[in-house]
């Protein structure tokens, strides 16, 4: 097994477990902005953790988009744009959001607003990851929802 099929492993698998998070973190902090709860320290836990699994999938994607065969096809062919320009764009972009929600929530000192704050900045993020999935299914008929034909 060469690096660039760890890598493609690597984040192939990552992706379910940042998924898994931000979902979580939406609904926890959706749930706490409506329900007006106190923030506690497992909800900064699970952003936090939501956050760093995000970067460290950043850093799987970043490292396949220098080595990938995906990345070398010609960005007229929609599969090739998408490789090299869209999804990379997109997810990035999802990780800014999630940067900003979580530095916001940490300024915050209502514990309403710091609910409202990663509900919002989160709940964009997984709009776009999700509308980059939907996007790459379409670009590359081969693939599938998150693996599930």
């Amino acid at each position: 097994m060469n690096f660039y099929q760890i890598l493609k492993s690597a984040h192939s698998g990552w992706r379910y477990i940042v998924f898994a998070l931000l979902v979580i973190a939406v609904i926890n902090a959706l749930s706490g902005w409506l329900g007006k709860k106190a923030y506690t320290e497992g909800n900064r836990k699970l952003n936090v953790f939501t956050l760093i699994s995000a970067h460290i999938q950043l850093l799987f994607g970043l490292g396949l988009y220098f080595i990938s065969p995906l990345t070398k096809i010609a960005s007229s062919e929609p599969i090739g744009r998408y490789w090299k320009m869209e999804h990379i764009s997109m997810m990035i972009l999802a990780i800014i959001l999630i940067t900003i929600g979580n530095s916001r929530s940490k300024k915050i000192a209502d514990s309403v607003a710091k609910h409202k704050a990663v509900a919002i900045f989160f709940g964009l993020a997984l709009v776009i990851i999700v509308g980059a999935i939907f996007m790459m299914v379409k670009a590359d008929p081969s693939r599938t929802f998150f693996g599930v034909s």
